[in-house]
């Protein structure tokens, strides 16, 4: 799951108008922005293995810390702490500690059963979505279809950076999603760790976009 996630931080500003799209971007992937850091430090694992799954090449082979759905039920906790501390704004935070955990329930939908429930020794679940293209592209396409245009609705441009900003970021997804299914696999573990804390750059153009827009008076 990729740009399903980023609908989650889209449509989310509907229901926390007061809340940076950069903030919603960051906890509905929070958690991949946590594990390529743990696969640098050596704390979590991935094999590339193509043909494991039709979509991905990838077999997480250890990323409890990062994964378990133990583990993101903790760190949607700390995430909306620290966002009500920082803001004191109870209903927001409760809605980014949401979105954290929201990662881990469309992760279920397409991952393989990888997903630990627990920690390291624990039962591992998965839908298995990404064994079918069409399947993947269909679920990912309509979520990100309906968390922007959720976002359209309860947003209107200030400027133009506003109106072009926010296309430019959502074609900039679509792009690298469309990448990610046709290109070949990565040539190793620590590319995949180095690119993807290239996601922090989508945190802070959302960060910047939404700087450009206001919500939309009912």
């Amino acid at each position: 799951m990729f740009i399903g996630h980023f609908a989650t931080g889209l449509a989310a500003k509907a229901v926390a108008p007061k809340t940076s799209l950069g903030t919603l971007f960051f906890g509905a992937q929070f958690i991949d922005l946590l594990w390529p850091t743990l696969l640098l430090v050596g704390l979590e694992q991935v094999r590339i293995a193509p043909g494991i799954t039709v979509v991905t090449p990838l077999d997480f082979v250890s990323y409890p810390i990062s994964h378990s759905l133990l583990a993101v039920t903790a760190w949607g906790a700390l995430v909306g702490l620290l966002y009500w501390l920082a803001r004191r704004r109870v209903a927001a935070a409760v809605i980014v500690g949401l979105l954290v955990v929201s990662h881990w329930v469309l992760d279920l939908l397409v991952h393989r059963p990888d997903l630990p429930l627990l920690a390291w020794d624990s039962p591992r679940v998965g839908l298995g979505i990404w064994n079918s293209l069409a399947a993947t592209i269909a679920v990912e396409g309509l979520l990100f279809a309906a968390g922007l245009w959720i976002y359209l609705r309860a947003t209107h441009a200030k400027d133009r950076i506003g109106s072009i900003g926010l296309w430019a970021l959502a074609g900039l997804l679509v792009l690298i999603y469309a990448a990610n299914l046709t290109g070949p696999p990565p040539p190793s573990v620590t590319a995949i760790a180095w690119l993807g804390q290239l996601q922090w750059l989508f945190v802070v153009m959302a960060w910047w976009v939404d700087r450009h827009r206001e919500p939309r008076i009912a």
